[in-house]
């Protein structure tokens, strides 16, 4: 029998509840059954090879039939005088393995930087993690490391819990670094770049999960529907009239955190860190006035756009954003999106639904479904245009 993931731990209710309930803000809106086979456990290759399903996003019933294409096709899918939005966030080392004093085994995924060396961490297992355990890291050696870097490396690193963080359930770690480094600089050493958990057969890369763009280190997952270009693409878009320009969204707990309660307007996004500068701001604003449209690369980087706008008008910013865009939302910036597809019950899932609209979407994931479309990180895309 074919192996699947489900999402149907639903409480029962009956046919007037279900016909009461409004699908567009409770969780069970957003679950769909997805066949093992069809989580991509690695990428394609080249980049651009990937397949590409078109839809536009129309919610007035005026929505023509998807079309399948490969994403190397993109270029004929836009416009001269559109503009690329593109996310570039790097992914850092984040997941380290450690253990304890007493000899337990400890996993731990970085997410943010509260302080210098004083990081927010997810740990496994959580239990009976209290402030003052001591983490021991081992050095895990370094790939790139030059036969004539003459300095020796640390063998150990340690961690010492401060306290407990109850919007994540993590732990804020105080990570003991020789003076005058910061414990970024030692994460090619002692880290490693964390997969999602869905990926368990990988052979990638970890420059496979960047994209090719990316230059700014912060994330601890890719934003993946940028995976899909490579540079021979861009300069394909640029040549086409098609232009570019950056924001940065460092990926984070926001991102990934499934939605958990059964009301989704009442979901708590975690704040993520975004930098939508002036410069992208200006071509933004100059690409509307000629007609052009916005089109983000990545849930990331609408939520970069969106939040930078979120007090309605596009304006420069730097700093972090909470903001969780579900059916109903008013769209200031993006008019188009290219995505990968996304996991049930997911806030990414949401976002998509908002542009697109809910049922529309989870009946184009079918046929995605029926036509092995490979799905999450590693998988195909989507591009959504007006």
């Amino acid at each position: 029998m074919e192996k699947q993931i489900a999402h149907t731990n639903l409480p029962e209710i009956s046919q007037k509840e279900s016909q009461d309930l409004n699908l567009d803000y409770s969780l069970a809106g957003y679950d769909y059954t997805l066949p093992n086979e069809l989580i991509a456990q690695n990428p394609v290759f080249p980049r651009d090879s990937s397949r590409l399903l078109v839809v536009n996003s129309s919610t007035t019933g005026q929505e023509s039939a998807p079309i399948h294409q490969i994403f190397r096709d993109l270029p004929e899918l836009l416009r001269a005088g559109d503009l690329l939005i593109m996310n570039d966030t790097k992914v850092i080392p984040a997941r380290l393995y450690g253990r304890k004093s007493t000899g337990a085994e400890i996993e731990v995924l970085l997410l943010e930087e509260r302080q210098l060396n004083c990081w927010l961490a997810l740990v496994k297992p959580g239990k009976r993690f209290k402030p003052g355990t001591q983490i021991i890291f081992a050095s895990r050696g370094l790939k790139n490391r030059h036969q004539t870097d003459s300095l020796p490396l640390a063998t150990e690193l340690t961690a010492t819990v401060l306290e407990t963080d109850a919007a994540t359930g993590g732990r804020l770690l105080r990570f003991d670094v020789p003076s005058g480094k910061a414990l970024v600089d030692m994460l090619d050493q002692f880290g490693e770049i964390p997969l999602p958990p869905y990926i368990t057969a990988s052979t990638a890369a970890d420059e496979q999960y960047q994209t090719v763009y990316a230059q700014n280190p912060g994330a601890i997952a890719a934003p993946t529907a940028g995976l899909h270009f490579t540079p021979e693409l861009l300069d394909k878009l640029r040549d086409r009239g098609i232009n570019q320009a950056l924001i940065t969204l460092h990926v984070g707990v926001g991102t990934f955190r499934p939605v958990e309660i059964e009301e989704v307007t009442n979901h708590q996004m975690h704040e993520e860190w975004i930098s939508v500068p002036p410069a992208t701001v200006a071509q933004i604003r100059a690409t509307k006035a000629a007609g052009g449209r916005i089109i983000a690369v990545g849930t990331t980087a609408v939520r970069a756009l969106e939040g930078a706008a979120k007090s309605g008008d596009l304006q420069p910013f730097c700093g972090k954003t909470d903001l969780f865009i579900y059916p109903g939302y008013q769209w200031r910036v993006v008019d188009g999106l290219i995505t990968n597809f996304h996991l049930p019950r997911s806030s990414l899932l949401m976002l998509v639904s908002a542009l697109i609209g809910r049922e529309r979407l989870l009946n184009i994931y079918q046929e995605a479904i029926a036509s092995k479309y490979r799905f999450y990180s590693f998988g195909d895309a989507m591009l959504i245009l007006q």
